[in-house]
């Protein structure tokens, strides 16, 4: 008996195809999809804090939040993801092979779970730093009141850990307040 034919890898435009029609969000690496799953109450109502927050501050400035529906396309990876939210500064611009594959986010933020910690701090990390434009990425705790920052500066990145205060976004000249992110969360329970 013979062994099974591997599946070859999807194109970028079969992807493009698949995520038009499907049911749920698939991030794209080396021709491979993988379904986003589904998030906690807590995860939504934190995502959610932090879009405000950042919406309120960045008022009068040329800099808006984007939600969790915005695919984020790495030209120099091939790799498409979801972030939480995510920050462009003056006008979008799309990949060359992706009509809505925004390539010039300035903040990433990604609210962790236990199921794609490990995801977001390695291998989305490790994609998303190719991008020239970007700035600052946040990794926003669920489980306790913590946000790990990782800043581009001259020398690289620089890694803080809040969990109290403000932190401070240069590259946006606005500060993400921690009582923001984790605003009202009690009245969700153990969800």
């Amino acid at each position: 008996m013979g062994q099974a034919a591997e599946k070859p890898p999807m194109t970028y435009a079969e992807y493009l195809a698949h995520e038009a029609t499907a049911d749920v969000r698939h991030e794209y690496i080396h021709g491979e999809i993988y379904a986003m799953t589904g998030g906690t109450s807590r995860h939504a109502a934190i995502g959610l804090n932090v879009g405000a927050a950042l919406k309120a501050a960045l008022r009068g400035k040329p800099c808006r939040p984007t939600s969790g529906d915005q695919r984020i396309r790495i030209p120099g990876t091939g790799a498409s993801f979801y972030a939480d939210v995510a920050v462009v500064c003056d006008r979008y611009h799309y990949a060359e092979d992706d009509p809505h594959g925004l390539i010039n986010p300035t903040v990433i933020v990604e609210v962790l779970s236990p199921s794609t910690e490990g995801h977001d701090r390695g291998v989305k990390f490790e994609h998303y730093r190719r991008l020239p434009s970007l700035q600052h990425y946040l990794l926003v705790a669920t489980e306790e009141r913590l946000v790990e920052h990782r800043q581009r500066n001259a020398q690289g990145w620089q890694m803080s850990h809040h969990t109290d205060g403000a932190i401070a976004l240069t590259a946006l000249d606005v500060t993400l307040s921690l009582d923001d992110i984790y605003d009202d969360l009690e009245m969700l329970g153990d969800g």
